[in-house]
């Protein structure tokens, strides 16, 4: 069995995540200690435990320490099985992070899944829905899996409440995929989302956006949810290239301004394009486990995040592959997973 120190790297629900993909994907039992020490509240939270007790429903695992607050668990899991799953966090906590603990093991099951995750779809310490469906999920169909996600209802913080569906046609054996060149814009848009808001907050983070890129109103729009459980503000840049397609997420909160708002989108989605590199920071933490799972990939990204440090640190113990992490230049770092 392997012993996992849960405080280490970046401290957080990511090692936790991680392991649990990984134990399903090569029947590796582990125990962990000290889960999300690195948190003002250590423990299991609830989108932390629905994550256990997800990766337990899809292979018959056994699990020990599956509580709220908990900072020790063993997990020793079964054999990963296609079907019919549905997930609720049942407070505003990501439903897209327990997606990507079980996925892993439902893109190389037997039988094809279908999920409905409910919880938390818009936070701002995850990825939100539109990331995965717009620039995760495209780049693993190109690794073999046919895997889709549908939002049905948005669920932003504090109120949570989301529903999204997801479908998984498995494949055999992960291809391995080189991203190492963008290639030219093909397309660029921004979408402003408000939930039990006025839309004028959009469309002031609109204008912003207008006045700060340039770009044309063809390319922007606004959208007033009707069916949220609670308010909320999210502005989504998305960069469509030859080669992948970004997405650039802020969120509005109490007491900032709408044109602040976009401003901080906006930075994210020019340094993006300014670096020239085709793989963001947060595509860059997501790709390396399937990457690994392939046992072969490279991409271009920007220097490497905790969490990527974390990721590659966790892929070495259960699967012992490096993950090489090469600065080619001032903004260009290579990411290669190698046996």
């Amino acid at each position: 069995m392997l012993h996992i120190d849960g405080s280490k790297g970046e401290g957080g629900g990511q090692v936790l995540r991680t392991s649990l993909a990984l134990s399903l994907v090569t029947g590796q039992p582990f125990r962990m200690v000290s889960i999300r020490q690195g948190r003002s509240k250590p423990g299991l939270m609830r989108q932390h435990l629905t994550a256990v007790q997800a990766a337990a429903a899809v292979s018959g695992s056994s699990v020990e320490g599956a509580a709220v607050g908990s900072t020790d668990i063993t997990f020793r899991p079964g054999t990963p099985r296609g079907g019919d799953y549905h997930f609720s966090v049942g407070t505003a906590g990501s439903a897209t992070l327990v997606l990507q603990t079980v996925l892993p093991a439902l893109m190389l099951a037997p039988q094809r899944s279908t999920l409905v995750l409910e919880g938390g779809t818009h936070n701002p310490l995850s990825p939100p829905f539109e990331f995965l469906a717009r620039a995760f999920l495209p780049v693993l169909r190109r690794m073999g899996p046919t895997v889709s996600a549908t939002l049905e209802k948005p669920g932003f913080y504090p109120a949570g409440g989301g529903r999204f569906r997801v479908t998984v046609e498995p494949c055999s054996a992960l291809g391995g995929l080189e991203l190492l060149e963008r290639g030219a814009l093909r397309s660029h848009g921004a979408r402003a989302v408000v939930a039990s808001l006025p839309v004028s907050i959009a469309e002031r983070e609109l204008l912003a956006i207008h006045r700060r890129l340039g770009w044309p109103w063809t390319s922007l729009s606004s959208e007033r949810v009707e069916n949220a459980d609670g308010p909320g503000n999210v502005v989504l840049i998305e960069l469509e290239s030859e080669n992948v397609t970004e997405v650039f997420t802020a969120f509005g909160e109490r007491g900032v301004p709408a044109e602040v708002v976009a401003e901080r989108v906006c930075a994210e989605a020019v340094a993006y394009l300014e670096s020239g590199v085709p793989v963001g920071e947060f595509l860059a933490d997501q790709l390396l486990l399937p990457l690994a799972l392939a046992g072969a990939g490279a991409f271009h990204s920007t220097e490497p995040s905790s969490h990527s440090r974390t990721q590659a640190e966790v892929i070495r113990t259960f699967i012992g592959l490096q993950t090489r992490m090469i600065r080619s230049s001032e903004a260009l770092w290579r990411f290669e997973v190698l046996r």
